[in-house]
């Protein structure tokens, strides 16, 4: 067999070869993915919110927190 063969192994074994042959860097690559995901996913879903929520919250309603003039 040739080296080129050899070689030709495609994404998924260049990534068993990267990741997955030891548990050390498999389990800081899912612990990693995992906290990655989990930060994507909460500004999304803050974004969305904010979004839907225009001209409802506390900050966007000018006149509370000021005193009644005299």
């Amino acid at each position: 067999m040739d080296s080129t063969a050899r070689r030709s192994g495609g994404v998924l074994e260049g990534l068993y070869r990267v990741l997955m042959r030891r548990t050390s860097v498999y389990a800081t690559f899912v612990i990693a993915g995992a906290f990655l995901g989990e930060r994507v996913v909460d500004y999304g879903v803050h974004k969305l919110w904010e979004h839907n929520n225009v001209g409802k919250r506390y900050e966007d309603i000018s006149v509370l927190g000021q005193r009644p003039a005299e």
